[in-house]
């Protein structure tokens, strides 16, 4: 969910603010910055303390139902959303900086890989949902035949992978589901890419209409005979109540949960509050009566509000904190003295990278961007070090490649640390406006323009006529000042060569809704840099393989890039534990440039001091079932 970026992270994989994928058990990575601290004074827990958190007007959750299309892609929805209500199989970190699978709180047992790797066993634990009912293999089955029906409008598949991959599954006991692949998977990559993006479903789902009773529709006993039709119904109906948000909190359908918490207030704007699921079988279960998240215009008027003591945590704009020392946090705490017991610093490093996307598909534009000269020389002109620098202040590092820079890992390849960690194409405007003229492009009354079509060596290249000028737009997220500062400074490098960019600001929620890939002919496919924030490798892919991103017709290829050679890549990274093979994919996404690289962002929480036993994870997971309260509002 989503995709610094951001400086300024309101726990939003598409993130608006801050800056996907843990790494595998056979290549663990140190974890990223962020502590658990109890905050100062007493640790005693009270009894009915409601934690207040923050969401950004038109940022927060706007879908309830955990089968998201792209346009629901995000850890607003997701990991902030979702997770609390109803657990997927398998969840990762914790409470804690981990990147890798926590069995302890998942509703399944860790996979059994047999038959050389073409075999997984699956066994569920005796979890509850909240409507009395076993969370068990048919609700398994369930979710898999509506992922066999409905694929195509999951944002977590892949073409060619889970479910295509399986060549049968079958509940083989009450509590065990078996899955046979059509080849030998990398178990790693199976667990943390595949596995990840499944869920048990309650029964009580798998209905048509409202009253009906619990397994109604058929989905959970459906096939290919029928073209999974009693799915499709289902999934239609499902999808249909997660449009209808008015009535997130009080319909029967969202009230069935087996997280540690159900939803008891909802509003589109980013108001809604949670309490305590009561039959929750997952330890440990939460101690606070009442999670609340509010909404406020922009991260400056969440600053207000901490410096009024009014939340109980909530993100710190780098811009109001002195330049980053050691660990991303400053030398001083300008909250520790704020009302309501003041609040403890803490930081946290995101897994994943910063960038805009590049529409290949644009019908002006496309034909340039597919230049791969032309993607360099935009790189040449992205000051991801000035933006560090002068809007992340410390608090952000550079991306250079389709595979996290920091933290330090065995995932970096090569070419991620050529020029000091600046990647193949450092920032270097002399050297871009070098390579544009060398293809046939002359600045022109102010304006970059193709004065040499044609495909030679020395033209502009295929599909570019002459005259044609260098003109774009970004849209990026409204309300996040880092964003738009960084836009400013992306703006003024492409005007060193006589490139054109206009600044179009827009809320993270309509963005959200032009990420569906575009075709030539559509009229929604005017855009030329689309920039969300950042991705990040939390689910369903927890490794950082390209499959979600740069595959050909993933429904996150929201750029439609197109490479055989990136595809192959990708491929291999699938059924090889190998290091080499996974750096020829990283170095071919910072030599490729797929999309326009931007900073990430590190986030830096205030947390109010009677807020206890609270970390900062780096694939942002959320886990507030942990917190504790020394105040009645801590």
């Amino acid at each position: 969910m989503p995709e610094g970026v951001q400086m300024v992270e309101c726990r939003h994989r598409w993130s608006a603010m801050g800056g996907v994928a843990a790494v595998a058990a056979v290549a663990l990575l140190a974890a990223g910055c962020g502590s658990s601290s109890s905050g100062s004074g007493s640790t005693k827990t009270v009894k009915d303390a409601v934690a207040t958190l923050p969401n950004i007007s038109g940022s927060g959750a706007n879908c309830i139902f955990p089968m998201e299309t792209t346009a629901c892609y995000s850890v607003a929805n997701f990991e902030d959303f979702e997770y609390l209500m109803v657990r997927p199989l398998y969840m990762f970190g914790g409470n804690n900086t981990s990147i890798s699978v926590n069995y302890a709180l998942s509703p399944a047992e860790a996979p059994d890989y047999t038959d050389g790797g073409k075999t997984v066993v699956i066994n569920l634990k005796p979890w509850k949902w909240s409507d009395g009912q076993t969370v068990d293999a048919k609700d398994v089955i369930f979710f898999l035949n509506m992922l066999e029906a409905e694929k195509a409008n999951y944002a977590g598949y892949t073409v060619g992978l889970l479910p295509d991959n399986v060549t049968s599954y079958a509940a083989t006991g009450p509590e065990q589901v078996t899955l046979h692949l059509k080849q030998a998977y990398s178990s790693i990559w199976y667990t943390y890419n595949q596995l990840a993006i499944l869920y048990p479903f309650p029964l009580a789902w798998d209905v048509t209409h409202a009253g009906a009773a619990p397994g109604s529709g058929g989905c959970e006993n459906d096939s290919a005979a029928d073209h999974w039709a009693k799915c499709v119904a289902v999934w239609n109906y499902l999808n249909s109540q997660n449009k209808d948000t008015s009535t997130y909190a009080t319909n029967p359908l969202w009230q069935v949960v087996d997280g540690p918490f159900r939803l008891t207030s909802y509003n589109v704007d980013g108001n809604y509050t949670f309490v305590p699921n009561k039959t929750y079988s997952g330890s440990p279960k939460p101690s606070i009566a009442e999670l609340k998240f509010v909404t406020y215009t922009s991260d400056t008027a969440i600053y207000t509000a901490l410096r009024t003591g009014a939340l109980s945590q909530g993100p710190v704009p780098s811009t109001d904190l002195q330049k980053a020392g050691k660990d991303f946090l400053p030398a001083t705490n300008p909250l520790a003295s704020a009302p309501n017991g003041g609040y403890w610093l803490q930081a946290q490093y995101e897994f994943g990278i910063g960038y805009a996307y590049i529409n290949f598909n644009n019908p002006t534009y496309g034909p340039v961007f597919k230049q791969l000269y032309f993607r360099q020389a935009l790189a040449m002109l992205d000051n991801q070090a000035g933006m560090n620098s002068s809007v992340g202040r410390g608090y952000s590092v550079s991306t250079v490649a389709g595979v996290p820079s920091e933290p330090a890992s065995q995932w970096i390849s090569p070419a991620m640390r050529e020029n000091g960690g600046q990647g193949p194409y450092p920032y270097n405007p002399a050297k871009a406006k070098a390579l544009l003229a060398a293809h046939g492009w002359k600045v022109v009354g102010g304006v970059l323009t193709c004065e040499s079509p044609g495909t030679a060596a020395t033209e502009c290249g295929a599909g570019i006529p002459k005259g044609r000028q260098a003109k774009f737009s970004m849209q990026y997220s409204s309300g996040i000042s880092t964003q738009e500062d960084d836009v400013a400074i992306l703006k003024s490098g492409l005007a060193s060569a006589g490139i054109e960019l206009q600044a179009a600001p827009e809320t993270f929620d309509s963005l959200l809704g032009e990420l569906t890939p575009c075709t030539p002919s559509e009229s929604r496919c005017s855009w030329t840099f689309l920039y969300l924030g950042s991705w990040f490798f939390n689910g369903p892919g927890f490794e950082p393989t390209g499959e979600p991103l740069y595959q050909t017709g993933v429904a996150n290829n929201s750029g439609s890039y197109s490479n055989p050679k990136m595809d192959s890549l990708i491929n291999a990274t699938h059924v090889s534990n190998s290091l080499s093979t996974f750096y020829s994919y990283a170095n071919y996404t910072a030599e490729q440039e797929p999309v326009l690289f931007m900073p990430l962002g590190t986030t830096t929480f205030a947390n109010n001091n009677g807020l206890h036993d609270v970390t900062q994870n780096p694939l942002l997971v959320f886990y507030p079932e942990y917190w504790k309260c020394s105040a009645k509002d801590c």
